[in-house]
């Protein structure tokens, strides 16, 4: 199993003025401790499980840009893009960008969007739920066509190119990776069996029954369900003195019998480095062999 990081709150002692050497060293200390990924959140303004809107929220690809100076080995990625937020073909453009600088790092996380209250208060598009999902699958098609051959216009449902010119192209081969992020079981997980390499879905009780629909959606599309990475959102809370190590190791074998090949998620207070520093001695090499 892989484990991956999330850094979803940025109201850290200190204030913005410290912001930037902090998260550096964040970063820094994921990377050597062995984490696969180091994700961020693709949010405006803070969600209500972390903290009030108020609170600090750095828009998530700068950050992945700043991440990729500060890393050299953990793949780079939002957990995950909001649809509503960015013009595919510029978000096409910007993960491209982010893999030549980080050497071939980017992953494109994705999904559909749910936080209506940013993209109001921002004044940025959100369309009704079906719309969303039909920008999501145009935004998946742009991006394939434009981390091809050829610069041929697209025709989406919703989205129009002209000339689909990307250059320079992506140094990973055949494209970034694609991760889908969501549970519905009628048009995310059919997304991620026809254009995804992994999905991100949430521990529970109905785990198996979404994998075994993403299995269903594999057979229909033609696709070997054995090539998408599953991963689920699981938070990494070594406690004090790696007091929950024990029980972190039990969850996460659990999760991987049931066939999840990689946990990612935040990190109780991960500014402080410690926490980090413990999972990267006691849990990242002991669940290397689940």
């Amino acid at each position: 199993m892989r484990l991956g990081v999330q850094i979803r709150d940025f109201t850290w002692s200190g204030g913005p003025a410290r912001l930037g050497p902090r998260l550096g060293r964040v970063a820094a200390e994921a990377d050597a401790a062995g984490f696969a990924y180091i994700s961020v959140a693709d949010h405006l303004f803070q969600v209500s499980s972390v903290g009030p809107p108020e609170g600090e929220m750095l828009e998530a690809y700068t950050t992945l840009g700043f991440l990729a100076a500060h890393t050299s080995r953990a793949k780079l990625m939002t957990l995950v893009t909001a649809v509503t937020h960015r013009h595919p073909g510029l978000l096409a453009k910007i993960v491209s960008t982010l893999d030549v600088l980080s050497g071939g790092r980017a992953v494109l996380g994705i999904g559909a969007g749910w936080n209506a209250e940013e993209n109001h208060g921002l004044g940025l598009p959100f369309p009704p739920v079906a719309e969303r999902f039909e920008r999501l699958e145009d935004t998946l098609r742009l991006c394939l066509r434009m981390w091809g051959e050829g610069e041929e216009p697209f025709e989406g449902t919703h989205v129009h190119a002209a000339r689909t010119l990307n250059s320079p192209q992506p140094l990973s081969r055949p494209h970034p990776p694609i991760m889908v992020g969501g549970m519905g079981e009628r048009k995310t997980l059919r997304l991620v069996a026809k254009y995804a390499q992994a999905c991100n879905l949430f521990p529970g009780p109905d785990l198996p029954r979404k994998l075994a629909v993403l299995r269903e959606h594999c057979e229909r599309e033609g696709r070997d369900y054995d090539t998408i990475e599953k991963s689920a959102y699981y938070v990494l809370d070594p406690g004090p003195d790696g007091r929950n190590v024990p029980r972190i190791l039990d969850e996460l074998g659990a999760l991987a019998e049931l066939g999840i090949e990689t946990a990612i998620g935040g990190v109780p207070g991960i500014e402080n480095l410690e926490p980090l520093a413990l999972l990267g001695e006691q849990v990242v090499p002991a669940v290397k062999g689940i």
